[in-house]
C-alpha cells in the first residue's frame, strides 16, 4: 500500500498539495523523515514575517478522495477551528481515507489525518512501532459493512469462489473489505469497478455480490427497486474482527424496501478516526495539533448544528477507538471537563 499509487488526478492532487510546500522549508528536514524529536530548521532571520506568522499554526489534515465523507468532514473541521494567524487548518485531497496513514507518516506539513482504523493492520507490519507514532483525536462515524447478495445466495459461504465487487481503489470497500474476507475465510473472485455498474451486473446474474463499507443509509439500496430475493447478508461479530471493528446492525429504518419491520441485519463497522501524528510533548508541532484539539473539541456542538454534515450529530467525545491510544492533549482536555462536571455535582 505505501507505494502504490493513484493514476487519476495528478493535477488536482498537485493543486492542492502545493500550499503544503510553503509548510517546511526545503532545507529542513522532518521529523518524521528522520525518526527522532528534533524539530524543523528555524526560519532564516531575513524570510518575510508573513510567512512566519502563516507557518506557526498551520495544522496540515490529509482528508481522502474528493468525493468522498471524510474530506468534506476535513473542511468542514477547517471552517469551524479557523481562528486568523492562531489556527489555520489545511485539508488535503489525497488517494483516500486508507492512505492518509502514508501522508501522516511521510508527507511534510501533514499534522493530522481521517483514517479507517483498520488501515494500520497492513501498517504495522511495515512500521512496527506504528501504534505508538499515531494517536487519535476523535471517533468520527462508523462504517458499516454491507454484502449485498443475489437472491441464490443465502450465507456467505455460499460466496465462495463466486464474483463480489469491493468498488474502486482507493475507497473503504476496496481496502477493509478483502481484509474482512480473508479474516472471515471467505475465497471469492475480487472486482474493483463502480458499485453502479456492478449493481446492474448483479441484475443480469454476473455479479454475485456488492460490497459497501459506509455510513448508513446508503442511497442505492433507499432509492433501488429490487426484484424480492435480493437481501443483506449477515455478518456476525466474531473474535477475529474485535481488534479494529465493532458490532453494528442494519433495520427497517434505514432500509424499508429490503428488511421487514421489527428485524435486524446483524453487521460490522470500521471505525473512521481522526488521528494525529504522536508529536513528543513540549514540541512545536505537538502544541500545535494541541491548540487545534481544543479549537475542535470547543466548537463541537457548532458542528453538530445546522449546515453541517448529519454525522457529527452522532460524535461522541469520549468514543475510543479500536488499536489507537488517545492523543495526550486530547485525553487532558477531557480530563478537565470530567473533573469540572464531578466537582459542579
Amino acid at each position: 500500500m505505501i507505494n502504490r499509487f493513484l493514476g487519476t488526478g495528478p493535477l488536482l492532487l498537485l493543486a492542492v498539495l502545493a500550499p503544503l510546500l510553503l509548510l517546511v522549508q526545503p532545507s529542513s528536514v522532518d521529523a518524521r523523515t528522520k525518526n527522532s524529536t528534533t524539530q524543523s530548521a528555524r526560519p532564516g532571520r531575513h524570510e518575510a514575517r508573513p510567512q512566519v506568522t502563516m507557518n506557526a499554526w498551520t495544522v496540515g489534515l490529509a482528508g481522502g478522495l474528493i468525493e468522498g465523507t471524510p474530506i468534506r468532514l476535513a473542511a468542514e473541521i477547517a471552517r469551524v477551528v479557523d481562528d486568523q494567524d492562531n489556527l489555520h487548518v489545511l485539508p488535503v485531497v489525497t488517494r483516500g481515507a486508507t492512505e492518509n496513514v502514508n501522508s501522516l507518516l511521510y508527507l511534510r506539513g501533514i499534522d493530522a489525518a481521517i483514517i479507517n482504523s483498520d488501515v494500520l493492520d497492513e501498517y504495522k507490519r511495515q512500521v512496527p512501532d506504528i501504534q505508538r507514532r499515531l494517536a487519535y483525536v476523535l471517533n468520527l462515524f462508523p462504517s458499516e459493512l454491507h454484502v449485498f447478495v443475489r437472491p441464490e445466495i443465502q450465507n456467505l459461504h455460499d460466496l465462495i469462489g463466486k464474483k463480489v465487487n469491493f468498488n474502486t481503489q482507493g475507497t473503504a470497500a476496496a481496502y477493509s473489505g478483502p481484509l474482512i474476507f480473508s479474516r472471515l475465510g471467505l475465497d471469492v473472485e475480487q472486482t474493483f469497478i463502480p458499485h453502479q455498474v456492478a449493481l446492474e451486473q448483479m441484475r443480469t446474474g454476473e455479479m454475485a455480490a456488492v460490497v459497501f463499507i459506509t455510513s448508513k443509509p446508503v442511497d442505492a439500496f433507499v432509492r433501488g427497486r429490487w426484484e424480492p430475493g435480493f437481501k443483506f447478508l449477515p455478518v456476525p461479530y466474531e473474535s477475529k474482527l474485535e481488534d479494529y471493528y465493532l458490532p453494528a446492525a442494519l433495520d427497517a429504518t434505514d432500509y424499508p424496501g429490503l428488511i421487514k419491520q421489527g428485524e435486524q441485519v446483524a453487521t460490522i463497522a470500521v471505525p473512521t478516526a481522526l488521528v494525529a501524528y504522536n508529536w513528543p510533548t513540549k514540541t512545536k508541532r505537538f502544541e500545535r495539533v494541541a491548540r487545534f484539539v481544543d479549537h475542535l473539541f470547543s466548537q463541537i456542538e457548532k458542528l453538530q448544528g445546522p449546515g453541517f454534515d448529519p454525522k457529527w450529530k452522532s460524535i461522541n467525545l469520549a468514543a475510543t477507538v479500536p488499536g489507537l491510544v488517545r492523543f495526550p492533549a486530547a485525553q487532558a482536555w477531557l480530563d478537565v471537563r470530567l473533573s469540572a462536571a464531578q466537582a459542579s455535582q
